[in-house]
């Protein structure tokens, strides 16, 4: 379900109505726009602080991953909700074939390397509970991680280039960028669709659900052999695991729960669909509407989770707060007491830098 209307499958009947721009779809285009401007801002911000800001003292090989996941949902941001709400607005396609393959590869695309990235970083985490003398490998394992999990999602969004095309409904002024004529049977379509929930879904969910069930084995197996006093945790030993890397555990969990918690309503009624199109006359509309939505949400959790854990980001924002206040003018006395409150120390400066640095260990 992409959330857009489709074309009557051969001359339309003579009671066929085309769409319109309804109350529903116009709810669903404001939502996105204000999605749109706090996903494009936090994850900009996220992005900056990574690479220019104070988020660079991130470990090597974490930088990568928190990367990678803001220019997921980046790319999420600037192509799926544009897509979305230009689409509900004029209701028929007016964008030509080319751009109709396109748009739909990239966000395929970008939905795809959204969740195959949280994969990696589930992996990541895995690795650095349950094998935490590996460290020094990890920058090389998570580039190659990234970069078969990047050349996936475009391998598999390929076919959106081939199944997608503009087509005019007969006998009406209606055009649409649709799959229609592109299976010779509906149970293709299906199949493909099943396909695509599979890859976007099912196997993220599994392979994340086994690293996680693992981490919490392994933290519940050391937790016995501290209670039974079997074994002491030393900073320096094997069975140690730093509490920045704790921190750095939870939020990955709570990022991972959010994709899950945001995306599944969504998918579950795209599965009702495919299997029983019918549903679209017993479901309201505002229902398909506020799911897409909903599902939407999860760009801007992201960067919002990062922040709540990681206080150089925060420091960030202070920083680039302080320094539009001064750029507007205020005094130089509120300008002192402002940045007393929000512009970071170097004594949390250096704290946080030893957070992170625990956090890749």
């Amino acid at each position: 379900m992409s959330g857009n209307w489709s074309l009557p499958s051969s001359a339309p009947p003579t009671d066929w109505v085309a769409p319109t721009f309804t109350r529903a779809a116009q709810f669903r285009v404001g939502a996105t726009f204000v999605l749109f401007l706090f996903a494009a801002c936090s994850n900009l911000a996220l992005l900056v602080s990574v690479c220019q800001g104070r988020g660079r003292r991130l470990a090597s090989h974490l930088r990568p991953l928190m990367v990678s996941l803001a220019s997921a949902d980046l790319m999420m941001t600037f192509v799926v909700m544009p897509l979305d709400a230009v689409w509900n607005v004029t209701v028929q396609w007016h964008g030509g074939d080319a751009l109709c393959k396109l748009l739909c590869f990239l966000k395929l695309f970008s939905m795809q390397a959204s969740a195959f990235i949280l994969v990696v970083i589930s992996l990541d985490r895995q690795h650095a509970i349950l094998h935490p003398l590996d460290a020094l490998s990890a920058h090389h394992r998570n580039r190659r991680m990234l970069a078969v999990a990047w050349s996936l999602s475009l391998l598999l969004a390929a076919p959106q280039l081939f199944i997608f095309r503009t087509i005019k409904a007969d006998g009406v002024d209606f055009t649409q960028c649709a799959t229609h004529g592109s299976f010779r049977e509906r149970w293709q379509e299906t199949v493909y669709n099943m396909f695509n929930f599979v890859t976007l879904y099912v196997i993220p969910l599994l392979v994340m659900s086994c690293c996680y069930t693992q981490i919490l084995i392994k933290i519940n197996r050391q937790h016995l052999k501290n209670k039974a006093g079997e074994s002491c945790l030393r900073r320096s030993g094997t069975d140690m695991i730093p509490k920045a890397r704790m921190k750095t555990l939870k939020m990955t969990i709570i990022i991972v729960v959010s994709f899950v918690v945001c995306w599944t309503p969504y998918y579950l009624l795209g599965i009702w669909y495919w299997f029983q199109p019918e549903m679209l006359r017993v479901t309201p509309e505002y229902v398909h509407h506020a799911l897409f939505v909903f599902g939407n949400l999860n760009t801007c959790c992201d960067p919002v989770i990062y922040g709540f854990y990681t206080p150089s980001f925060r420091a960030d924002l202070a920083r680039c707060w302080c320094c539009g206040t001064r750029e507007s003018g205020a005094s130089p006395r509120s300008l002192d007491h402002l940045s007393a409150q929000q512009c970071p120390h170097s004594g949390e400066q250096e704290s946080d830098a030893a957070s992170i640095n625990q956090a890749g260990s």
